[in-house]
């Protein structure tokens, strides 16, 4: 058989039925060997950018893996920005690269290019990958497909390249003559998986249950494990309180009784004050950068006993020191803890639920105050989630759009929110979405982003028409880049340079009916309610401009070096000493 066929045939084998691609001369033979098969279906962005997101956002849906493909050259540079969003969050996808013919590839010969668009795609691309490899040998083919979905999938997941010259797309093979990855040396030594060490487990029974002020914080690495149900197991025996971080969101409901909302840099007030007061903290599956734990991560969660659990051992001792570091999947890991527990009998902690739920009444989340009517955005994120439904999907692009959201959009069971954590990528959402959609087609798709963010990949609002998908997309607008204006307003002196001043937004809702979508204006709490009704519960696409003050800001934030207790805007130090349980920290929380 043709090798773009086998190829094919392989990506269905794995469960995957869509590709999201752009094409281009050097993988018409792979998109050519989908044409008339119903058992998967090309998506064609416009936009690698926007391909490698909506696999993104497709493989965080099935679980499994996503799959996009580009061209060789500037389609397959195209890639990367997706691709390290894949690597920094550990998302599962395999990304296809077509490539000149191997007589045409310069390989070690010292020039620039021999062939129309060839690019060394491998050297660029290793850094962000689990793995990188340009096939050479039509008859390794199966080898190197079965290795790179193993690697994505397995361990600490990631995004791999496997880059195809034409003259290889196009070869004949025998598949009953190809070579396993499976049968193979390399597999047995790579396929270890480690364990948890029950000496470590036992020390973490004793502190659960001496603990008078535990926290739980859940990172993306529950969902990626597949952890949620133990988690949940682990909170119903113990009682514990949960925070996330941002990638941990929608792990739990939000109406679970021991959620308490999001830390870090732009947390919730109420939450960092949790953890900074706790005695205990079970750390799973966060590798703890400087946006949970601030920029004096001494001072993170000082009083407490930490046990920090991650599959990456290098995740571990990291950044914050803690005093049980467990190398291990964090599914294996609950698994254990709550076998371990079956004899525990739960904790009175209503002592320490008075004080948090304290916390929690006194400092809500809102980002300003705001003229009569006018739309405030922590309220309207509320007010949004309230209408969203179980199970409905809710993509976050990057900037203000998304801590307002991250701050207040209550989640509901079922609900998962995709958001570019690692990366941090504008232009996120709205591919996302696509991929979102296409794995789950039952579902519907809520898009957040702001009105910088819509303009990256502003393109692909046809393919959403096009495919007729169940995607509701709410901008943010304020008509600027509110999160770096913000920074600049504190940093800089309020010189707005490129987020004011040269910055531009079109008429968005015009630019969204000249694609085909039905669009509303949102610029007052008045007329909300009724419009999210009519964008959400009609079928097919809706686009919403919700209008903003351009000043809006994002609430509470926190400032370089100040412990994550002591968020802008800043509380009175003596009330900030009464809210506190343990000692302050030394330096810099002493304000004015």
């Amino acid at each position: 058989m043709k090798l773009s066929d086998y190829v094919i045939d392989f990506i269905v084998g794995q469960g995957v039925s869509h590709i999201f691609e752009f094409i281009g001369g050097a993988i018409t033979h792979l998109i050519d060997s989908t044409y008339d098969r119903h058992d998967i279906q090309c998506v064609s962005m416009h936009h690698e950018q926007a391909g490698a997101f909506a696999a993104e956002g497709y493989a965080r849906i099935n679980g499994k893996l996503g799959v996009s493909m580009a061209t060789s050259g500037p389609g397959a540079l195209n890639l990367l920005t997706g691709i390290g969003s894949c690597y920094f969050d550990s998302v599962p996808c395999m990304f296809i690269t077509g490539q000149v013919n191997t007589y045409e590839y310069k390989f070690d010969k010292p020039l620039r290019q021999i062939g129309f668009q060839e690019t060394d795609i491998i050297s660029v691309a290793k850094p962000l990958t689990k793995y990188a490899k340009i096939i050479v040998d039509a008859e390794k083919i199966r080898y190197y497909l079965e290795k790179a979905v193993y690697l994505a999938q397995n361990g600490r997941p990631g995004p791999v390249l496997l880059d195809i010259p034409m003259n290889i797309q196009r070869a004949m093979i025998d598949p009953e003559k190809l070579e396993s990855f499976y049968d193979s040396e390399e597999f047995r030594k790579r396929h270890k998986i480690p364990m948890c060490n029950d000496q470590q487990m036992d020390e973490v029974v004793k502190l659960i249950a001496i603990a008078k002020r535990p926290v739980i914080l859940v990172g993306g690495g529950v969902r990626t494990a597949g952890a949620s149900m133990e988690l949940q197991y682990l909170v119903d025996k113990t009682g514990i309180p949960v925070v996330t971080s941002l990638m941990g969101l929608d792990i739990i409901p939000h109406d679970e009784t021991a959620f308490f909302g999001m830390i870090g840099a732009y947390g919730n007030r109420y939450s960092n004050f949790i953890v900074a007061n706790s005695d205990f903290l079970l750390i799973l599956g966060s590798r703890l950068d400087s946006r949970q734990t601030g920029t004096m991560p001494n001072t993170f969660a000082r009083a407490a006993k930490k046990v920090h659990v991650d599959i990456d051992s290098n995740e571990l001792n990291a950044k914050v020191q803690v005093d049980i570091a467990i190398n291990c999947n964090v599914k294996t890991f609950l698994d254990t803890l709550n076998k371990n527990l079956e004899e525990y009998t739960k904790q009175d902690l209503s002592s320490w639920y008075r004080v948090i739920e304290g916390y929690r009444t006194k400092y809500p989340t809102y980002s300003m105050e705001t003229k009569f009517g006018a739309i405030e955005p922590n309220r309207f994120m509320e007010f949004l989630s309230v209408h969203c439904g179980i199970g409905d999907i809710i993509c976050l692009d990057v900037g203000q759009n998304q801590m307002w959201a991250a701050q207040s959009f209550h989640l509901k069971e079922g609900q998962r929110m995709l958001i570019s954590g690692g990366m941090g990528s504008m232009g996120f959402s709205l591919p996302a979405a696509i991929g979102a959609a296409k794995a789950s087609p039952n579902k519907r798709v809520i898009v957040i982003s702001g009105d910088g963010g819509i303009q990256v990949n502003i393109q692909d609002l046809d393919t959403i028409v096009n495919h007729n998908l169940q995607v509701k997309i709410f901008i943010m607008n304020n008509n600027c880049l509110g999160m770096v204006r913000q920074f600049q307003d504190m940093y800089f002196g309020g010189r707005q340079q490129s987020t004011v001043i040269g910055y531009g937004c079109p008429n968005l809702t015009k630019i969204a009916e000249a694609y085909g979508f039905i669009s509303y204006i949102i610029d007052n709490f008045k007329d909300a309610e009724e419009i999210i009704k009519l964008a959400i519960a009609g079928d097919g696409p809706a686009f919403v401009e919700v209008k903003l003050d351009q000043m809006t800001c994002v609430n509470p934030k926190l400032v370089v070096n100040y412990p994550i207790e002591d968020m802008s805007p800043f509380i009175e130090k003596e009330e900030l000493r009464k809210e506190m349980l343990i000692e302050l920290a030394d330096g810099k929380e002493v304000h004015k």
